[in-house]
C-alpha cells in the first residue's frame, strides 16, 4: 500500500487536518483506484496458484490503518486455496504500518472500530484502543522505524505457528523499512505489487536492552501557507508550530 501522502506544497497544513470538504484523508478508506489495483493482485495470486502451483501463505500479518486492511482482505479473499491450506485469517500488527510522519492519514483509527471492520480478524495482544504512536507533532526518523520493524519481524519469526511462507500486507515505506532491516537491496514496490524476500532467520542469545531513538519535531503551520513553494512558509498572523526533540522506546 502507499502512503496517502498531500503534495508536498500543502503538507504543513492540509495534511495535519482530517479532510478539505471532499476527501477524507485522516486513515483514508481505500479508493477506487486501490481497489482494481487490490483485484490485480488478487487475480496474481490466484493466477499462480492455479498455473504454477505454488506455496500458499502459512500465515498471513497486517498493518491496522483502514486502507491495508481493505486491500489486504480483496487481495486474498475468497482465493481457491490447495486442500489443507490455512485460510485466510490475518493477524493485525500496530508496527506494521506505515512510517508515522504528522499527517493525519498515519494515525489509526480506534480498535474498536477496526475489530468492527473485520471482526473475525485477530488483533494482536497488546494493541491499544487509541493510536498512542501518532501525536501530529513529531514524527519517525528511518532508524525509529527501522527499529520498530525489526521488532515486528522478530515477533513473526518467534511466533510457534507463523510457518515458512509468510505473507505481509503494509505500506510503500514500511516495506522499504523491512527491506533494509533483513539487509535486501533497495527495492521500490509498485502500488499494488508483490515483491517475494528470502529470509534466513537465526536465533541468537542477546541481553535485554532498551533501546531509543529520537524522532523528529515537524514545522506545522496553524494557517494556510502563504506560498505554494515546497517548503513551510507561514502566514506572519500563523508562525509554524515545533517542539524539541522527543525519544521512544521499541
Amino acid at each position: 500500500m502507499p502512503n496517502l501522502h498531500l503534495a508536498n506544497t500543502n503538507q504543513c497544513y492540509w495534511s495535519l487536518l482530517d479532510g478539505n470538504g471532499t476527501a477524507t484523508w485522516r486513515d483514508a478508506e481505500l479508493t477506487d483506484a486501490g481497489v482494481k489495483q487490490a483485484q490485480v493482485a488478487h487475480d496474481f495470486w490466484q493466477k499462480e496458484l492455479d498455473t504454477q502451483q505454488i506455496h500458499p501463505p502459512d500465515s498471513y500479518f497486517v498493518s491496522p490503518l483502514t486502507r491495508t486492511l481493505r486491500t489486504a482482505n480483496i487481495t486474498f479473499s475468497g482465493l481457491s486455496l490447495p486442500h489443507k491450506s490455512t485460510p485466510f485469517r490475518p493477524l493485525i500488527k500496530e508496527y506494521l504500518r506505515e512510517g508515522i510522519s504528522i499527517h493525519t492519514c498515519d494515525q489509526r483509527r480506534n480498535r474498536t472500530y477496526i475489530h468492527d471492520l473485520f471482526p473475525t480478524w485477530p488483533i494482536e495482544r497488546g494493541f491499544t484502543e487509541i493510536d498512542e504512536l501518532w501525536n501530529g507533532v513529531t514524527a519517525e526518523t528511518n532508524a525509529a522505524q527501522d527499529l520498530r520493524s525489526k521488532s515486528a519481524l522478530d515477533s513473526i519469526f518467534q511466533a510457534n505457528n507463523s510457518g515458512l511462507f509468510v505473507s505481509v500486507t503494509s505500506h510503500s515505506g514500511e516495506i522499504s523499512s523491512i527491506l533494509r532491516v533483513v539487509k535486501h537491496r533497495t527495492f521500490k514496490l509498485n502500488t499494488g505489487a508483490v515483491i517475494p524476500v528470502l529470509v534466513r532467520a537465526e536465533t541468537v542469545p542477546e541481553a535485554p536492552t532498551t533501546t531509543s531513538v529520537s524522532w523528529t519535531a515537524s514545522a506545522h503551520c496553524t494557517a494556510p501557507p502563504v506560498t505554494s513553494v515546497d517548503s513551510c512558509v507561514c502566514p506572519s498572523t500563523a508562525v509554524p508550530v515545533t517542539t524539541p526533540l522527543v525519544t521512544v522506546s521499541v
